[in-house]
């Protein structure tokens, strides 16, 4: 199998045996503790910093959330009239995203458990992958990107962890361990070397940095 397959694999299960409920905690309302909480409006500066390099209205879009987890992405993208196909590889996430959907959004709104890669998904106007590529190698991301590329009209707009020298040195002592049965660990990148993977033009948008998230944002158009 190949690296991406392996880190697939580990990515599924981690979200949908291991931090399901953690997960669903953190994407709600309910109070969680501070450092939780700065995690939590990270991921909400981030989102909104992803919508913002799409069109105000949506309207007859058809837009890829790769990643789509919780559901929270996907809301808002329906909110602005895009039809949001949101995919995301744990079933157990897929799951609370639909018990969470707006009725009224229900309409725009299909979401699939399974590989954000997979051509039966269809074509898209834009694709976001929310901290969804945050686990893989530089050229996994680059063959991701490509292979969403052929079947996007558009952008496509997606966060890596930086190469900060917080993350370098996590990432780094991560590798000392055994992999097998942990979570899964971020991968650091520096956006210009895997500008190298990604056929087309990548653009950096910005960082985002609350407590203990840090994401850096990119764009990609062919």
């Amino acid at each position: 199998m190949s690296d991406y397959g392996l880190t697939r694999d580990r990515v599924e299960t981690y979200f949908d045996r291991t931090a399901t409920q953690t997960w669903e905690r953190l994407t709600s309302s309910d109070k969680v503790s501070r450092i939780r909480e700065t995690v939590r409006e990270g991921r909400d500066r981030m989102r909104a910093l992803m919508l913002s390099r799409l069109p105000a209205d949506l309207t007859g879009a058809r837009v890829l959330d790769a990643g789509c987890g919780t559901g929270a992405m996907a809301t808002e993208l329906a909110r602005r009239g895009a039809h949001v196909v949101g995919v995301d590889i744990s079933p157990q996430l897929i799951g609370i995203a639909r018990r969470r959907l707006d009725p009224d959004l229900a309409g725009f709104v299909e979401f699939h458990a399974g590989d954000m890669t997979d051509p039966a998904l269809g074509r898209f106007d834009h694709a976001l992958a929310m901290d969804s590529l945050i686990y893989y190698r530089d050229r996994d991301i680059g063959q991701i990107i490509d292979e969403l590329s052929h079947r996007c009209a558009r952008n496509i707009v997606f966060t890596v962890a930086p190469r900060t020298p917080f993350l370098m040195a996590f990432w780094s002592m991560g590798k000392l361990f055994p992999r097998s049965d942990r979570s899964p660990v971020m991968v650091p990148h520096d956006p210009r070397r895997l500008a190298r993977h990604c056929p087309g033009q990548l653009h950096r948008v910005g960082r985002v940095s609350s407590g203990f998230y840090i994401s850096e944002c990119l764009e990609h158009r062919r």
